[in-house]
């Protein structure tokens, strides 16, 4: 093997590995920006949860709002913010009251009963209410604790 072979050979390797070192940090930096923009993506959706939650736990507590629907609704919220949030004692409520009404219409289903098991489903819904609220306020006033120490609140 001749002497200039050999170095246009090491030239070339040496150009292939800087290229691959070029090409490796590029990707490097494009994982670090989808990082970075799925973190973003994170808490704004924490964000719009706890507005959210805000606005339905002071609704409940002035009972601007049928409270079963908002511990429906109050479950769903913290399950997108951390599952964890509904197994605490403080929420447990919310997940008591979505068990106990689950078999009840929602929506089109609803439309589609007839005035009488409509009636029948609304009493079910005010048992559970009756049965559950003071829990259900305790609750409230515990998510409108929850989004004024967020993020410290979460653990």
């Amino acid at each position: 093997m001749s002497a200039t072979l050999f170095w246009s050979l090491a030239a070339l390797a040496a150009v292939i590995v800087a290229g691959l070192g070029a090409y490796a940090v590029t990707l490097w930096r494009e994982v670090r920006r989808r990082e970075a923009f799925r973190q973003e993506e994170i808490r704004r959706a924490h964000q719009n949860c706890l507005d959210s939650l805000g606005a339905i736990a002071a609704a409940m507590r002035a009972e601007q709002v049928d409270l079963v629907e908002g511990a429906l609704r109050c479950k769903v919220l913290l399950e997108i913010i951390d599952p964890a949030l509904v197994e605490r004692e403080a929420f447990r409520v919310f997940a008591s009251v979505h068990a106990e009404t689950q078999h009840l219409s929602t929506h089109s289903s609803r439309k589609a009963l007839t005035p009488r098991q409509r009636m029948d489903e609304d009493r079910q819904r005010l048992a559970v209410e009756d049965a559950n609220r003071p829990a259900l306020l305790d609750a409230a006033r515990e998510v409108e604790n929850l989004k004024q120490r967020w993020p410290e609140g979460l653990h």
